[in-house]
């Protein structure tokens, strides 16, 4: 029964209460909801001033009870407020308020968390997969790629992380708030895409590891079942604060530095070729899909999602415009620190497995060469301890990427569908979603025989594809005045960011083409479908471009007029404001 209802009744108690006093009544709840039991009092007490002594006798009893409801129903909503302040607490991070001085140890370890939690996907198995066939296949030449990929990545990052400072919302949100239903059900159908595809190298890479350190007695499909398990244990390590939860994904990094940095220093990986290959860009014959590949396994396209929601978990008060710069500049300096450690963790690996091929004593380590079939490797050529202790370091990159994937499928769900479910209901649709076809593949797949290998290029492909998805319209909406402000990108730093975006779309199209007619050489049907299914992308990635700077700029050169876009500063007209037509001819 609702208080208003309850307190309703009670006015009813006696036919000799007049309208006055029913009126009384219900004013006087408002007041005690508001003011709390002492004025239920003075309420009580001014409606026996109105009444006979029989009355007012008659009645007490009912005044006791209401006393009593009010006072649960009180207490009741202190205690739902308490709540809901702690839950507030624990998914939020206190920013201390010093203004001391212009930077603050204390106030960038308060910042950091986001910008690791982001890392995880720069070192999850799809990319140690790839630095361990780059390292085995070209030695240390592609360290340089390595290198400048992470950079790229950088970039998009911190923009990612400014996008969703400025506006309080991740990068889903902001284009479920701009594209078109269709347009939008689309982008979220290719961002769950490129989760799973994802998801399956993390979760396939975490099975391995399991059954690698239990001696084979667990089959792949296990390992599948039990990392999917996992995933409820991180959720339920969630109800005791954000800090503790990002303390676990630190300390899971941890053990990848120690793992893989125990393996570097055992190796005979030569410092010098590894300086070398981060000086001087070369790309041996034969390695240019691993280049690559290197560059589509770093850049993923629903890390950026992720970055854009993570960063909301710090108290930033946005109508302060110190605090969300100040946020900025926090962001950038974590994220920076957070993707150099992934860059040393990295390159690790490529040097471990270089080693092998610089020693001659490679094995059956070639193109082919999995994450299972490398744990093989390392043992020919170190010994047992290095298989247990690569087995260590590949368990906790597959568990932590595996969990910052499930983050990423609920804030893309969210954000596009704007779907309000709890937070187990949306992690067991998600690990649905991904475990399938997970378990499908780990049941069907054998250790050594290529086909892990394969899955993996298949994988790769598909993040290719959907990298543009998350790439275009994070550039474009970080350089829109209308969404960004004062923090939009400026002309060199757009400049920059869409050379880096040109540039790794060109290099997905080449790999897929590449793929395409390595794996299928003679199947014509095959190159028309891939055809018709490339015009119809197309098409899709020139609508997402509509309202970029460049798409303005292009139309106005070659048709000679100007366009609208809702993305950028407008006249009361509805037409294209002075300003945002210099914009558009500043290019």
């Amino acid at each position: 029964m609702s208080s208003y209802k309850q307190f309703s009744s009670y006015g009813s108690t006696s036919a000799s209460v007049n309208v006055n006093a029913n009126q009384a009544d219900i004013l006087a709840h408002d007041r005690v909801v508001k003011h709390g039991p002492y004025m239920l009092d003075l309420h009580v007490d001014h409606l026996h001033s109105t009444k006979s002594p029989e009355m007012a006798q008659s009645d007490s009893e009912a005044n006791l009870s209401l006393r009593e409801e009010v006072v649960e129903l009180e207490n009741a909503a202190r205690t739902d407020a308490s709540a809901e302040a702690a839950e507030k607490s624990r998914a939020t991070v206190h920013i201390p308020d010093d203004e001391s001085t212009a930077f603050s140890f204390k106030k960038l370890w308060a910042f950091s968390g986001p910008g690791f939690l982001m890392s995880i996907a720069y070192l999850d198995p799809g990319n140690i997969e790839s630095d361990l066939s780059a390292g085995a296949t070209a030695g240390y030449s592609l360290i340089w790629v390595l290198w400048w990929s992470t950079i790229m990545g950088l970039a998009l990052q911190i923009l990612a992380a400014r996008l969703g400072v400025v506006t309080g919302k991740n990068l889903a949100q902001v284009c479920r708030d701009h594209y078109s239903r269709p347009a939008r059900y689309a982008l979220w159908a290719m961002t769950e895409l490129a989760i799973i595809g994802s998801d399956i190298q993390e979760v396939v890479g975490s099975a391995i590891a399991i059954r690698i350190l239990s001696k084979q007695a667990i089959p792949l499909w296990g390992g599948v079942l039990i990392t999917a398990a996992d995933t409820f244990t991180f959720l339920f390590l969630e109800g005791y604060g954000l800090r503790k939860l990002e303390l676990v994904f630190a300390i899971l990094i941890a053990i990848m530095v120690g793992a893989f940095g125990y393996m570097y220093g055992e190796s005979t990986a030569s410092q010098v070729d590894v300086l070398k290959g981060l000086a001087v860009p070369s790309i041996p014959s034969g390695t240019l899909e691993q280049a690559v590949s290197l560059v589509g396994a770093v850049i993923m396209p629903h890390n950026i999602f992720l970055h854009s929601a993570l960063v909301q978990s710090r108290q930033i008060d946005r109508s302060k415009e110190k605090k969300v710069t100040e946020a900025n500049m926090y962001y950038r300096i974590e994220s920076t620190i957070a993707l150099v450690l992934s860059f040393v963790i990295n390159v690790m690996v490529v040097g471990v497995f270089a080693s092998l091929v610089a020693s001659g004593s490679d094995g059956n380590c070639g193109s082919d060469i999995d994450l299972f079939s490398a744990g093989n490797c390392l043992a020919q050529q170190y010994g047992d301890t290095f298989l247990y202790i690569w087995a260590v370091g590949l368990l906790a990159a597959g568990q932590s990427s595996t969990m910052t994937g499930t983050y990423a499928g609920q804030f893309v769900m969210n954000g596009f569908l704007k779907l309000d479910i709890k937070p187990w209901k949306r992690v067991l649709l998600t690990r649905s979603i991904a475990i399938i076809p997970a378990v499908s593949v780990a049941a069907v797949a054998h250790n050594g025989d290529g086909s892990l290998s394969s899955l993996g290029e298949w994988l790769n492909i598909l993040q290719s594809i959907q990298l543009p998805f998350a790439l275009l319209p994070i550039l474009i909406f970080t350089s829109s005045e209308r969404v960004m402000g004062s923090w939009r990108n400026g002309r060199i730093l757009q400049s920059v960011c869409w050379a880096i975006g040109f540039l790794v779309l060109g290099m997905n199209v080449y790999l897929i083409i590449d793929f395409v007619q390595t794996s299928f050489p003679d199947l014509i049907e095959l190159y028309v479908l891939v055809g018709v299914l490339g015009a119809a992308y197309m098409i899709f990635i020139c609508y997402l471009m509509k309202d970029s700077v460049w798409y303005i700029w292009l139309v106005s050169k070659l048709f000679n007029r100007q366009i609208h876009s809702n993305l950028y500063e407008t006249s009361q007209a509805g037409q294209p404001s002075d300003k945002t037509k210099l914009l558009g001819a500043a290019y």
